[in-house]
């Protein structure tokens, strides 16, 4: 049996903003849960941990639900998106492919 996942306070938080974001979506749309159940494409259920911010619930889903229930998840520009994704590739093209481990643990006890 696999072990409950421990995430931060700042995670959870997070997720139970995102989930209430969604279902203000949805009320203000005028779906059911049901309804936006359906056109996310997962049970009743889930649409129901999704909108408490349970982490248990795959990503994909929650971001589904958000864009169905127009929940802005990042920048709602579609140009200012692409910037940003494209400035993110840029920095990464920056950065090494891979952290060495072998570099032993970050000291950051300044």
């Amino acid at each position: 049996m696999p072990r409950a996942r421990n995430y931060s306070p700042t995670t959870r938080e997070a997720a139970r903003l995102l989930g209430a974001q969604i279902r203000l979506g949805r009320i203000q749309r005028r779906f059911s849960q049901a309804e936006l159940a359906e056109r996310v494409g997962v049970s009743a259920e889930t649409m129901r941990k999704i909108e408490r911010g349970d982490l248990s619930v795959a990503l994909g889903s929650v971001f589904e639900a958000a864009a169905i229930a127009g929940v802005s998840l990042f920048d709602s520009d579609p140009h200012r998106r692409l910037g940003e994704a494209r400035r993110i590739r840029e920095l990464l093209t920056l950065l090494p492919a891979r952290v060495d481990e072998r570099a032993g643990p970050v000291r950051d006890d300044f």
